[in-house]
């Protein structure tokens, strides 16, 4: 829980504060958020529950305090969270050497420290307790109710900053898109070496381009085949509707689409591409 804790706000901090010299590395990505997001939903209410209900069979005298099973789970806990946390400090302290900014060092090297800081303090306190037979300790009520508050809150807060699955649908649908016009620009490349010119249609580059098929030059939703124009000796447009605008639209951020080549408006869009090879001369 304390990883995905961790993990939420990291993207939270790359989301907000953008350093425009990292294009790939710490930069915010929206499917670290999603992970960490599911490992919260999932390993909360486990974690509470258990630890609940360690609390209530010991203030029950069900459980004995010195219990190996209960001494086990806590030192487990401890490791595995020493491990964590020894894995962000030291990515985060990377990242700083390596050039991150500095407030997002900061940002980061404090979320590790408050989070390794709470667990660590609350199972050492918890390990030492002498009595907690009918003992209602106040620190051990003040860990577990402060913590389950900001997870809650951590937890709200990423589903603030992480797009829907309704736009994360269109995301793909319009990236798609995008892989398909690369795969066209790379077989109009090939064929503009060989030939010298473009194909009049997409059935004249099918003859030619043999790795090329049918559905690379459809929209995969609604099948619609791809509208191309020559527009000059070297420069032609692929034509398709798209979802979204990678201009504006801020769900774009994360790593769905790298190549501003193909930087598009929402509705129907001809981006326009220029042949970037050198012909092969056949003597």
């Amino acid at each position: 829980m304390a990883e995905s804790l961790g993990m939420i706000i990291f993207q939270i901090i790359n989301k907000n504060i953008i350093d425009v010299l990292e294009a790939f590395r710490g930069s915010y990505s929206s499917g670290a958020l999603k992970f960490a997001i599911s490992a919260l939903i999932i390993a909360s209410p486990i974690y509470y529950l258990t630890t609940w209900q360690i609390n209530k069979n010991l203030f029950a005298g069900y459980l004995e305090k010195d219990s190996g099973v209960r001494k086990w789970l806590s030192y487990f806990i401890l490791f595995v969270s020493s491990v964590v946390m020894l894995g962000f400090l030291i990515g985060v302290i990377y990242n700083f050497l390596d050039g991150e900014l500095t407030v997002k060092f900061i940002l980061k090297a404090l979320t590790a420290i408050i989070i390794a800081g709470t667990v660590f303090s609350y199972y050492f306190y918890d390990i030492k307790r002498l009595n907690v037979i009918n003992v209602k300790d106040k620190i051990i009520r003040i860990y577990f109710y402060a913590s389950l508050a900001v997870a809650i809150v951590v937890l709200v807060s990423a589903f603030i900053f992480v797009e829907s699955p309704y736009t994360t649908r269109k995301i793909k649908h319009d990236n798609s898109l995008i892989d398909k016009f690369s795969q066209i620009d790379n077989a109009l490349n090939t064929y503009y070496s060989d030939k010298v010119k473009l194909p009049v249609s997409f059935d004249e580059l099918f003859q030619e381009i043999t790795y090329l098929r049918r559905e690379d030059m459809k929209d995969p939703v609604t099948g619609r085949e791809f509208e191309y124009k020559v527009v000059g000796d070297k420069t032609y447009e692929l034509c398709s509707t798209f979802l979204l605008s990678t201009k504006d639209n801020k769900s774009y951020e994360g790593g769905y689409s790298f190549d501003k080549r193909w930087d598009h408006d929402a509705g129907y869009q001809c981006l326009r591409q220029k042949i970037n090879v050198i012909p092969v001369r056949k003597d």
